[in-house]
């Protein structure tokens, strides 16, 4: 299944909806930018690639639904959505990437004073589209990168969902463990729970059993006692932001997870994309971190598992320092410490 689609029939954008899975399989139709955004804001798209990619076809549709009779005020209009759509997950840079992308569109389209709304948004689809295929791009490119980085018979823990579901298909971490799998190499997966939603439970199980690829679902509180039998060659992670000294903001529990892989000796990759980068950020502390409503963490799938009124701290991402990363995998290649130096060779100063 397509993570999200473009519907040219009904000019909607298709979404799987995730918060179903992974008892039910099917599209939710978003035909307004405001629809995109509320689904983004309650996770039925998530993960910062396709985050960034809704974000883009969102506000395409957003010229769609504007009128032209003036086009100050319709390009005010259009600002207005970007920042609604910019203002559903402030740690996902992704987002803001998408955004920009399509903010540079938009400023072309100025000056060449079009004539209709039609014109616009017909331009805007064109680069939602084009920011799509090149996210998909990306993803497989990593994958073959990191070949190099995955042994025959590897046991790999993951974290999270960083598969087809969280990118414009393919994967950021899962597309890696996708092309070792395709090179005919015999990896297994130990795919952590990831609370308080579940996106390994529910959404990487869900993707590896319908590939075909052996995995294993944990507790997260069991990975350091598999690390500590043996039973864990490597770890491979996505991110949602990663600063321009190499710390990386991901789901929560990555930075237990990479303190455990140290300790053990174990090796801890992040596959990113281009996008992911933020090299306007030095470092970690500088990366916005969501936190997300109580009720995520007193409920799973409607049912109260703790007290109605007990206090919740639910940030959904935390930072994990450079210096436990082994490597970071991206479409430009794989960059290792020193992180800030070899990133800024590659992608550049801001």
């Amino acid at each position: 299944m397509d993570t999200l689609r473009w519907n040219e029939e009904d000019q909607v954008l298709e979404l799987i909806d995730q918060t179903k899975l992974p008892l039910e399989a099917g599209y939710l139709k978003c035909a307004s930018y405001l629809e995109i955004a509320e689904a983004i804001n309650n996770m039925s798209v998530r993960g910062a690639p396709a985050i960034g990619v809704s974000a883009a076809f969102g506000l395409a549709l957003a010229a769609k639904e504007f009128h032209y009779d003036n086009s100050e005020d319709f390009f005010n209009k259009l600002d207005g959505a970007r920042n609604i759509l910019a203002g559903t997950r402030p740690t996902a840079v992704n987002l803001f990437w998408a955004l920009e992308r399509m903010g540079n569109t938009i400023k072309r389209l100025k000056q060449h004073a079009p004539k209709t709304n039609l014109q616009v948004f017909q331009a805007l689809l064109a680069e939602a589209k084009a920011i799509q295929l090149e996210d998909l791009a990306m993803n497989k490119k990593m994958g073959r990168l990191a070949l190099e980085l995955i042994p025959d018979k590897a046991r790999i823990l993951t974290h999270c969902n960083a598969g087809g579901l969280a990118t414009a298909g393919y994967g950021t971490a899962l597309g890696i463990i996708r092309a070792a799998w395709e090179a005919g190499k015999e990896v297994a997966v130990w795919v952590d729970e990831t609370r308080p939603l579940l996106q390994g439970a529910r959404l990487t199980a869900w993707e590896l059993a319908a590939d075909g690829i052996p995995a294993t679902l944990i507790c997260d509180n069991m990975a350091g006692y598999l690390m500590q039998k043996g039973q864990v060659d490597l770890v491979v992670v996505g991110a949602d932001r990663i600063a321009a000294n190499g710390d990386v903001a991901n789901k929560i529990g990555t930075y237990s997870v990479a303190i455990l892989a140290k300790e053990h000796n174990i090796p801890f990759y992040v596959a990113a994309p281009t996008s992911t980068l933020d090299m306007k950020i030095p470092n970690g502390d500088d990366i916005p971190i969501e936190e997300r409503d109580s009720d995520e963490v007193r409920f799973v799938f409607g049912k109260q598992i703790a007290p109605k009124d007990i206090p919740v701290f639910n940030p959904s991402f935390d930072i994990t320092p450079n210096r436990l990363i082994t490597a970071i995998i991206t479409d430009q290649g794989i960059i290792r410490p020193p992180y800030h130096e070899n990133l800024t060779n590659i992608f550049g100063k801001v």
